[in-house]
């Protein structure tokens, strides 16, 4: 099931927990524009469902720095923290179809059983991020013992049983990317869900994970094109998957090219990137911060070769 597209709408979707960069006013400037072009609507998702590390001064500064770039969303922002029964509900679907199940290993765990794996040769596989799949079965402890450990108040995280769950949605999956521009033709790109193994979906402590929380928020706000940054092109492989499961419309995908610093790497919070409120305090215009931008993305280019 496809949106249709004469409907357009798309979001720009922050995680209130730090200022935003220009990576982030780079996102949010494309959405607008595709909007605005396709006579559509702009919609600002608040991903705050990490509510330890989401703050109210943070959202606040976001708005603040929408409205000085001159973006302004079509309606009032949605808050994942707001919307939790929603993700619940998605989450007893899976569990209805016999997909998840609960893991009690710590970080530390998995990593030691990664390196024992390695050490009796060979790498261990990785997920398209370059995390080691998860290095346990579902199998290796039956699931009445895992209820029981999840009633007694144990750490968990669920699991998604990968193998059952492309088996069930069948095979192949594919998703509708749009090149070059948002609005350009889709073209169909392969998935394959499988490359991620077991992903989590959900802890004890937060309610769904990203790919679980994304699907679900594009759905309730009818999002017909999914604009992002390119470091999520092979997530929506997972995407996919979980929204063939959960019977939810296939959007279009564009993902757009990153903004880089002076050294070509991706900007991030945790790296100290320039905020975009710091630039303002600083004296700088709209029309400056648009030209840093272009210049991080001149700098996203290959190296031309001599």
């Amino acid at each position: 099931m496809t949106l249709n597209s004469s409907s357009f709408t798309c979001r720009f979707a922050p995680s209130p927990n730090g200022p935003l960069h220009l990576g982030h006013a780079y996102s949010a400037l494309v959405n607008h524009a595709a909007a605005e072009m396709a006579s559509g609507r702009f919609l600002l998702r608040m991903e705050d469902i990490d509510t330890t590390r989401c703050r109210p001064e943070f959202e606040t500064g976001i708005a603040q720095d929408l409205a000085w770039l001159g973006i302004l969303p079509s309606e009032p922002p949605r808050r994942q923290s707001q919307h939790f029964d929603d993700y619940e509900a998605a989450l007893q679907r899976l569990d209805a179809l016999g997909l998840l199940y609960a893991s009690f290993e710590s970080r530390a765990e998995i990593a030691r059983a990664v390196l024992a794996q390695e050490a009796g040769g060979g790498a261990w596989p990785r997920d398209p991020d370059g995390a080691p799949l998860y290095p346990f079965s579902r199998e290796s402890v039956p699931d009445g013992v895992r209820h029981r450990r999840k009633l007694a108040g144990e750490p968990y995280v669920l699991r998604l049983d990968m193998e059952r769950a492309c088996d069930l949605a069948g095979q192949p999956l594919s998703w509708q990317e749009a090149p070059g521009t948002a609005l350009a033709t889709p073209q169909r790109v392969p998935a394959d869900p499988a490359r991620w193994g077991d992903v989590v979906l959900a802890r004890k402590d937060v309610p769904a994970s990203y790919h679980l929380a994304v699907v679900v928020d594009d759905q309730l706000q009818a999002i017909t094109h999914v604009i992002r940054g390119r470091d999520l092109f092979a997530a929506t492989e997972i995407h996919r998957l979980l929204q063939t499961l959960l019977g939810l419309p296939e959007p279009i995908y564009h993902h757009h090219a990153l903004v880089l610093d002076a050294d070509r790497r991706k900007l991030s919070k945790s790296t100290g990137a320039a905020s975009l409120a710091a630039l303002r305090a600083a004296g700088a215009s709209p029309d400056e911060v648009k030209a840093l931008i272009d210049r991080g993305l001149e700098q996203a280019q290959p190296t031309p070769s001599t």
